[in-house]
């Protein structure tokens, strides 16, 4: 990556022009602060300690909301969730490095699928909204729940207070009311929602049209975050941004092409740790 390209991405994720889309791969520094193991981030580490540390059978560690939905249909979805809310909402870990820099500038909008709360806490000094992707649930059309802090507390709102920075939590948090899309269910309902335009709020389609998208810890070769990141980046720019991919695959490297993305061959690690941010 050239120096004019990073300052490109800088001032883009400054100025809310690029949005950046985080992955479990903005995670892989950080680690249990006593035993020193590393969060459960990506598909397999998920699946594993979901299962107290053991693999599952080869055709469920495919990919975690197969292994999921398995857990869901031997114990019921309570369990999955209480090992979320553990895993995420109980748990300590190390701060990210990534979140650090992040919350250096608190760019705009972001969009983050991982289910931790350091997204959430890089913007705790400040007013914000959050979205909260959820599914299979009864009585409302819509597939979000919102939020607006504060400061200091987490209130229910009907809109968004286009004043104050967005977070996208599409997979869910446990903070401030435990909501995860973890099963494959889950996602079938929230994707089906998403194609349909439930699962966005008004003021956010305005918002996201024109825009770039920085996609940083992500791997494009599992067809489930590959629908849920095209619909959310639905009336994009024209090329629709950029990912970082170290080594990219073929089949990665022909979905970019197809949607528009700039495979740039590095780690998000890359990007933040030339020079400073501001």
């Amino acid at each position: 990556m050239n120096q004019q390209l990073r300052e490109e991405l800088l001032a883009g994720l400054k100025d809310g022009s690029i949005v950046p889309y985080f992955g479990p791969g903005v995670l892989a520094d950080v680690k249990n602060p006593v035993s020193g193991a590393p969060i459960p981030a990506d598909s397999d580490s998920l699946i594993i300690a979901m299962n107290e540390g053991r693999p599952m059978a080869p055709k469920l560690m495919y990919e975690f909301p197969r292994a999921a939905m398995n857990v869901e249909l031997k114990r019921g979805r309570s369990a999955v969730t209480r090992f979320l809310n553990r895993t995420y909402g109980e748990a300590e870990w190390t701060r990210g490095e990534v979140h650090d820099w992040l919350g250096s500038f608190l760019p705009p909008y972001v969009i983050d699928i991982n289910r931790d709360t350091q997204l959430q806490d890089s913007y705790a000094g400040v007013p914000h909204n959050l979205i909260v992707g959820i599914a299979r649930m009864a009585g409302t059309a819509f597939r979000y729940k919102l939020f607006h802090w504060d400061g200091g507390v987490y209130s229910p709102v009907d809109e968004l207070d286009m004043r104050c920075p967005i977070l996208f939590k599409p997979m869910g948090t446990p903070r401030p009311d435990p909501t995860y899309i973890a099963s494959d269910a889950d996602y079938v309902d929230y994707i089906t929602e998403l194609m349909g335009g439930y699962a966005i709020p008004p003021q956010l389609k305005e918002l996201r049209k024109g825009k770039r998208y920085l996609l940083l810890g992500m791997r494009l070769n599992r067809d489930t975050e590959r629908m849920v990141m095209a619909d959310i980046i639905f009336s994009a720019a024209e090329p629709a941004g950029w990912v970082f991919i170290a080594e990219p695959t073929a089949k990665e490297q022909r979905y970019c092409r197809k949607v528009g993305l700039e495979i740039i061959d590095a780690d998000v690690f890359d990007l933040i740790r030339v020079g400073e941010p501001a």
